[in-house]
């Protein structure tokens, strides 16, 4: 067998999570308990940025599970100009290795699983950190990436039953929701088109994920009990996160290098470490409390980590050798 590998494509990827979204959540929630056991090795993120204004860029992601002897990479670009050109964000591929033998196991398509990963992310954050009676959710951007956090999050969350839609063309507003009302009958969905405000101020869970660095959510908009996924880059005022009664992120280590919000807080003397009240990782083990007032305004950061994109692609692995899918390639 090891003188094979899997290949698995785009469709073969898409058939094994479709709906599937029990699984990518357990395989995410249990790489940041593993993170947090310090089972895992996570070397930095390599990224080459190619364009300052759009962040255009590719990520070299690796990380090894000691639990499940796997080393897994994954590599992903990220363009956000390519809006403008008529193409997709974000392409990504995965490896993975044997660590016992070195041998190479599986080669996939991880452009699916790079998106729903990021949104199980943020649909566990919610079931810990977000007030249990919460029954509306609010996008700024209603591109794929609000499109998979929807999906996610009304999964552990069923109680939402109103969605309100924001983005800076009215054009994307609306194909968002068409996409998704027949899915999801039991969600008002209401058109904000650009006004970012009104898909604010009434959300009990609120989602930025847009693609330019702008500060395009405001802090008077935020109210007592919210809770904040922040997924991008620049895309909040410094005084968002300031107003938070506890900032939690996937990897504070892994974020206060980069160039997110709180990143360039962190940077210029204005957050300082006991700002940060933890990791989900911590809080999923019991080490920390998640929400513990329906008061709190809660501020949440996801940066995107290997570990969990290593244990995801390693469970679709699995399951497609247990349902016979994909290409057994010769070396």
């Amino acid at each position: 067998m090891d003188k094979r590998y899997l290949y698995l494509s785009k469709q073969n990827v898409h058939n094994i999570i479709y709906k599937n979204y029990q699984m990518v959540i357990d395989a995410v929630e249990d790489s940041l308990s593993m993170l947090e056991r310090g089972t895992t090795r996570q070397p930095d993120k390599i990224s080459q940025i190619f364009d300052k204004k759009y962040q255009n860029r590719i990520n070299c992601m690796p990380s090894t599970l000691n639990e499940i002897q796997t080393c897994g990479l994954k590599w992903v670009s990220v363009f956000p100009s390519n809006q403008e050109k008529g193409l997709s964000n974000v392409e990504g591929f995965s490896l993975l290795s044997d660590t016992v033998t070195g041998r190479l196991k599986c080669f996939m398509e991880a452009t699916e699983c790079t998106s729903f990963r990021t949104a199980a992310v943020g649909a566990i954050a919610v079931k810990y950190l977000a007030r249990k009676n919460s029954a509306s959710i609010g996008f700024i951007g209603a591109g794929e990436e609000s499109r998979a956090h929807l999906k996610m999050i009304k999964f552990v969350c069923p109680e939402i039953k109103t969605c309100y839609v924001s983005s800076r063309t009215e054009k994307r507003t609306k194909l968002f929701i068409d996409e998704l009302k027949n899915d999801y009958t039991d969600i008002r969905f209401i058109d904000c088109k650009n006004d970012y405000e009104a898909a604010v101020t009434n959300a009990d869970i609120l989602v930025t994920a847009i693609s330019s660095q702008t500060q395009v959510l405001k802090a008077k908009w935020i109210r007592q009990g919210m809770f904040y996924i922040h997924v991008a880059g620049l895309e909040d005022e410094f005084e968002v996160a300031k107003k938070a009664d506890k900032i939690v992120c996937d990897s504070w280590e892994c974020v206060k290098h980069r160039s997110q919000t709180i990143a360039q807080m962190y940077q210029a003397g204005l957050l300082k470490e006991q700002d940060i009240y933890g990791d989900m990782g911590e809080i999923i083990l019991g080490k920390k409390n998640g929400r513990e007032s329906n008061e709190e305004f809660i501020y949440f950061n996801s940066v995107g980590l290997s570990v969990e994109d290593v244990l995801l692609c390693n469970r679709i692995y699995e399951k497609a050798k247990k349902l016979g899918i994909g290409t057994w390639i010769e070396k």
